[in-house]
């Protein structure tokens, strides 16, 4: 794996059996990105996730191993990306607990699943939080975490997950201002605008809450059975049939080549009897699918195949980035071995440090903006707002270096710190400065 490349994180609720839609709107999507040599992509069963509103035992094990084994037989590959399931990574829990400590419940609240719950109860005349668990309101720390553990730059999502995106940003933001460094990278929500939705047996959206799915890799028959299924209307063969909003030829398109689809297309305007379209639009799906149903019944014929993969996917993912960031974020936050206080043997108190000199740092955030901060060591006593340029940003901190701290708008003390002791770490900064001349 190559730290150079662009961190692209997908993250796949381990609840209930994959349907043609979540194949054609994310597994298949998914899976030719992660071939893209500029990469490296994470792909991980949210098991912890799926708690929050399954708690059937054997039906999140059941779900995990048809989620697992559906990727897979689709064609990702755990030697090119890392494929793992998010409880084998202890270390998400403990960075959800640190992201909790500074994660603004004013941010929580706004959630959009929290929100609904809340309208939903107000709506029923119920108490705002009835039937609301701590685990929904707190899922997009959760998430947060799955995120930053790995400082993934991009994740793809849905415009609806776009808000749970911006408040991981929010969290690292807070996190990194806190402890004065940028350990999180801030990720991006990308979004694809042409991602496929297919419609289900009855018109609406393919949904496992509509109960009108198909699922992947139902047998063949079956298969059959579900697309004659589907929604048509009353338009005898002879008729001259819509293309537009037709179910059945959206089905076809979506798994055709083009000039498969346009010979549809065709046909359609020359009136195709509705059993002869739904025939053709099963033998295309079906032609693609086979292969891949083939190597699914494989696999879940051997469970114990997709467990080692797993496992062996996390034990190196723990070993090359959740281990060693997770013990450096624990010696950011002060979780840190006592015997490396120094100690006053005769007085059993805390030797006096060596006398740390205030510095400036300078640096260019994601907006394109310039910023600097002022830091004592490892804490933050303020940060600067954004400039235009490297130029005004350095004007402010050379006009600051003179040695007092101006009072204007263009920059924020860190919490709990004064300006008389800001005034104060610019005194020792200048004394320093002095002393090297």
């Amino acid at each position: 794996m190559d730290n150079c490349k662009t961190r692209i994180l997908t993250g796949i609720t381990t609840s209930g059996t994959p349907h043609l839609g979540n194949y054609v709107g994310a597994i298949r999507p998914a899976i030719a990105a992660s071939r893209a040599d500029n990469a490296e992509s994470f792909y991980f069963l949210a098991d912890l996730h799926s708690l929050i509103k399954a708690q059937d035992p054997a039906r999140t094990q059941r779900s995990t191993l048809e989620i697992a084994a559906s990727w897979l037989a689709c064609g990702l590959d755990p030697a090119r990306v890392w494929f793992y399931r998010q409880s084998d990574i202890p270390e998400i829990s403990e960075l959800t607990w640190f992201l909790t400590c500074v994660a603004g419940k004013g941010i929580l609240n706004r959630a959009h699943a929290y929100k609904a719950a809340v309208d939903k109860n107000r709506a029923e005349g119920e108490d705002e939080d009835a039937g609301v668990t701590a685990g929904l309101f707190m899922y997009p720390v959760l998430m947060g975490a799955d995120i930053l553990i790995f400082n993934a730059d991009q994740v793809p999502v849905g415009r609806d997950q776009i808000q749970h995106i911006e408040m991981a940003r929010d969290f690292g933001q807070r996190f990194n201002h806190i402890y004065g460094r940028e350990y999180f990278t801030l990720p991006e929500a990308l979004v694809d605008e042409e991602v496929a939705t297919l419609s289900g047996l009855d018109g609406r959206k393919m949904s496992k809450s509509y109960n009108n799915t198909i699922p992947l890799f139902a047998p063949r028959d079956q298969l059959k059975k579900l697309v004659f299924s589907m929604l048509t209307d009353s338009r005898a063969p002879g008729e001259p049939k819509d293309t537009e909003g037709s179910p059945l030829f959206q089905l076809y398109k979506v798994f055709a080549s083009a000039g498969e689809t346009a010979a549809f297309a065709r046909a359609y305007a020359d009136g195709i009897g509705w059993g002869d379209a739904k025939q053709q639009v099963f033998e295309i799906v079906d032609r693609e699918i086979a292969p891949l149903r083939e190597r699914y019944e494989a696999l879940m014929a051997r469970p114990q195949d997709i467990e080692v993969i797993l496992r062996d996917g996390a034990k190196r993912l723990r070993e090359r980035y959740a281990m060693p960031f997770i013990a450096e974020l624990r010696e950011a936050v002060g979780l840190r071995d006592l015997s490396s206080v120094r100690m006053d043997a005769d007085a059993g108190i805390e030797a006096p440090a060596e006398a740390v000199v205030p510095t400036f740092k300078q640096y260019r955030e994601s907006d394109g903006k310039f910023y600097f901060k002022l830091m004592e060591g490892d804490r933050l006593l303020l940060t600067s707002i954004g400039f235009d340029s490297p130029r005004d940003a350095g004007r402010r901190v050379a006009a600051m270096k003179e040695g007092a701290l101006e009072e204007n708008a263009d920059f924020l003390l860190a919490d709990g710190v004064g300006s008389d002791e800001v005034n104060a770490a610019l005194a020792r900064f200048v004394a320093a400065q002095l002393a090297q001349e």
